[in-house]
């Protein structure tokens, strides 16, 4: 009989998992009775222990879940179950150096698995390469081929770039200061037209636009331009009826400031800006910076500006935090009048808490205003060190 089970076993055990090797030689000792765990042990070489673990799980065989192998919760814990502060500390490494499409649910970082367990190592978190990687995909990353799309040509500091915008950012927002992202969203005409994307609406009952998209049969043309407060993930849009100017745009932040902003941050002496680098707010645009000195007057406070480099305006926090989904908020909806367009814009939230308020702008903005030298030299501005052009500071004048 011992010479059986020794046979039996040797033939089954290539084929069986922890727990039905358990329990196949837990119902031989049932088998066998008195001393059966004794003698199974011998010829099986498993233990006692394991052996009398399966006889209680036999005893209610209804209860056993095969697809199991071990019972919810068995084994070692993961050092990041033990200390939830790893994936904090994972994502302070991995942040600054993120790439991709800033809307796509899959996104990488520069920095190799063994290296950011290394990293974690020096921290005090004794984390293996292979959980790293695990920790990883939880959070939506994954490997990620090269993909051929053009941007222009790329500026070689442009990362560093990226990385002086991160490192900033978290400074003010450890001080409790402002920091928006600005930008002008995409000129709309105002009136029964076509708005791309579709709604649920019922079978064969589309909503019936104008055949063709022409300004002169529009109310006009509405120019949405926003500030994203990234701290408290908040937007304010100021919808202008003229032009999208340099005096527009600074307007618009003004207009956050107080309607929004100054609540949030009534001690603050300073605010952060990124903004792109081109158009209304651009870095060679000099009525932009004459008209943020005049803000900077009239709030009393230091205004530091962050452009983004030639080419990488999608990674502008307020595109793809505000603006997208703006879009999604009106798609398939025609823009057919200003209270409309007004009301869409406010009622956009989202999963993860943003609020937006939203007010038509009615002032006329003058275009082809030229700057003189002379009053750019009153420009009281002051360029960093790294990149001046895309990063400075413009304070109030000294009384």
């Amino acid at each position: 009989m011992e010479n059986k089970i020794s046979e039996r076993y040797k033939i089954l055990k290539p084929i069986l998992n922890e727990k039905l090797n358990r329990l196949y030689c837990a119902a031989e000792a049932k088998v066998l009775k008195h001393g059966g765990i004794q003698t199974v042990s011998e010829q099986t070489g498993l233990s006692r222990t394991t052996i009398s673990n399966g006889l209680k799980e036999l005893e209610n065989v209804k209860d056993i879940d095969i697809q199991r192998i071990r019972k919810e919760g068995g084994g070692r814990k993961k050092e990041c179950e033990k200390d939830p502060l790893i994936s904090e500390k994972l994502d302070s490494l991995i942040e600054p150096a993120l790439r991709g499409e800033p809307e796509s649910s899959l996104l990488w970082t520069s920095k190799s698995l063994r290296k950011l367990s290394e990293e974690l190592k020096k921290i005090g978190y004794n984390v293996s390469h292979k959980l790293v990687g695990e920790m990883l995909k939880k959070k939506g990353f994954s490997l990620q081929a090269n993909s051929k799309t053009y941007e222009g040509k790329g500026h070689p500091d442009r990362d560093s770039q990226f990385e002086f915008i991160h490192y900033r950012v978290k400074e003010f927002q450890m001080n409790n200061l402002p920091v928006i992202s600005v930008d002008a969203k995409k000129k709309e005409l105002v009136g029964n037209f076509k708005n791309n994307g579709k709604e649920w609406t019922k079978k064969y009952s589309p909503q019936k636009v104008n055949a063709y998209d022409f300004l002169s049969t529009a109310e006009g043309l509405a120019i949405p331009y926003g500030v994203y407060d990234i701290t408290n993930n908040s937007g304010w849009v100021n919808v202008g009826l003229d032009h999208d100017t340099a005096e527009f745009a600074v307007q618009s932040i003004k207009n956050w400031w107080l309607k929004m902003g100054i609540f949030s941050y009534e001690k603050a002496d300073k605010l952060l800006i990124t903004a792109d680098g081109g158009g209304s707010n651009g870095r060679r645009n000099k009525l932009w910076k004459k008209q943020l000195q005049e803000l900077s007057e009239e709030l009393n406070i230091e205004i530091h500006m962050c452009h983004f480099p030639p080419g990488t305006s999608k990674w502008n926090k307020i595109e793809h935090r505000l603006f997208s989904n703006i879009s999604k908020n009106w798609r398939g909806k025609p823009l057919t009048s200003y209270e409309v367009i007004v009301n869409l814009i406010s009622s956009t939230v989202t999963t993860k808490g943003l609020k937006v308020q939203c007010e038509i702008d009615k002032n006329e903005y003058k275009t082809g205003i030229k700057i003189s030298e002379k009053e750019m030299k009153d420009i009281n501005i002051t360029k960093d060190e790294f990149h001046g052009e895309w990063n400075y500071i413009i304070k109030p004048k000294p009384a």
